[in-house]
C-alpha cells in the first residue's frame, strides 16, 4: 500500500514508523504487510519496542560486521563532470544515509520476529558497544517506475538484480529514490558491475542474511508479540522473503555505495 493511500490505523502506524525510525519514508516491507488483514499492526507492535532501544546496537553491529568488497571511491570530479553538483550530492547522501540506517534496523528486528516463530541454528551475536545518533532525514517523494524514462527503468531493473541469488520479485526503493540523478545511477552500475560478475555481491547478501539471523536470535528473547492475525502464515512468509532477499541484499549494497560516495 502506498503511503499516500494510507488512511485510518494504517496511516497512524506509518506516521509512527517514520517518527520511530527518524525517516520520512516507510520501507516497502511495512507497506507490503499493510495489504494483509491485521498483519501491519501486529508486526509493528511486536518490533516497535526493539526499535526504541536494543535494536539500534544490533543494527550497528550488523553494519560493522559486513565485509564489504574493496571498491574504489567515486571522485567529486567524476560526479561534477556528470552534472552532479554539491547540492545534488548532499541529497544523494541523504538517501543513502536513510536506507543505510533503516535497512540494518529492519534486518535486525524482522530477523528477531522470524526467530521467535521459527528459531534457526544461528549462533547469537553481540550488539555494538557504540551506537551513532541518526539525524531525522527528509527524502523527496518516491518516484513511480512508470514515470521514469525507459532507459532509467532498464538501469534500475539491472541494478536490482545485483546481489540477488533468485529472481528479483520487487524493486528496491533506494534505486527509485536515486532515479532523481540518473547519471549517478549509471556511475553506480559501472562501479558495481565487476563485483556482480565475480559473485562478491551475492556473497555479501548471504553474509547479511546470516548476521541478521544471529542478531535476531538475541533480540527475539525480548519480543512479546500480541495475538497473531489470521494472516500470520502469509505475514511470516513475507517477512522471510523480504529479510532474505531485498533487505539483506540492500543492507550490503547500500553500505558499499555509501562508502564509495564522497560527502
Amino acid at each position: 500500500m502506498l503511503e499516500t493511500e494510507a488512511i485510518g490505523e494504517t496511516a497512524e502506524i506509518y506516521a509512527d514508523i517514520r517518527r520511530t525510525l527518524d525517516t520520512s519514508v516507510v520501507n516497502l516491507i511495512w507497506r507490503h504487510l499493510a495489504t494483509m488483514p491485521g498483519a501491519l499492526p501486529w508486526a509493528w507492535s511486536a518490533v516497535r519496542p526493539l526499535n526504541l532501544a536494543p535494536a539500534a546496537a544490533h543494527a550497528e553491529s550488523i553494519r560493522r560486521s559486513l565485509q564489504l568488497p574493496d571498491i574504489p571511491a567515486i571522485s567529486k570530479d567524476v560526479l561534477s563532470a556528470a552534472g552532479i553538483d554539491q547540492r545534488a550530492l548532499t541529497n544523494i547522501r541523504a538517501v543513502l544515509n536513510s536506507y543505510y540506517h533503516t535497512n540494518a534496523l529492519a534486518l535486525a528486528v524482522l530477523s528477531a520476529l522470524l526467530e521467535h516463530y521459527d528459531p534457526s541454528a544461528a549462533e547469537p551475536a553481540q550488539p555494538s558497544d557504540a551506537v551513532p545518533v541518526s539525524a531525522p532525514t527528509e527524502l523527496p517523494p518516491l518516484p513511480p517506475m512508470q514515470g521514469l524514462s525507459p532507459e532509467v527503468q532498464r538501469l534500475i531493473l539491472e541494478l536490482n538484480e545485483f546481489g540477488e541469488d533468485t529472481d528479483p520479485f520487487l524493486i528496491a526503493s533506494m534505486y527509485r529514490h536515486l532515479a532523481y540523478w540518473p547519471a549517478y545511477l549509471g556511475i553506480v552500475r559501472t562501479l558495481l558491475a565487476p563485483y556482480q560478475a565475480d559473485g562478491s555481491l551475492n556473497a555479501l547478501t548471504r553474509s547479511a542474511r546470516a548476521v541478521g539471523r544471529a542478531h535476531g536470535k538475541v533480540l527475539a528473547r525480548q519480543l512479546a508479540p500480541g495475538r497473531p492475525p489470521d494472516s500470520l502464515s502469509a505475514a511470516l512468509a513475507s517477512c522471510r522473503l523480504f529479510v532474505e532477499h531485498p533487505i539483506a541484499r540492500m543492507a550490503g549494497i547500500c553500505a558499499i555505495i555509501r562508502r564509495a560516495t564522497p560527502e
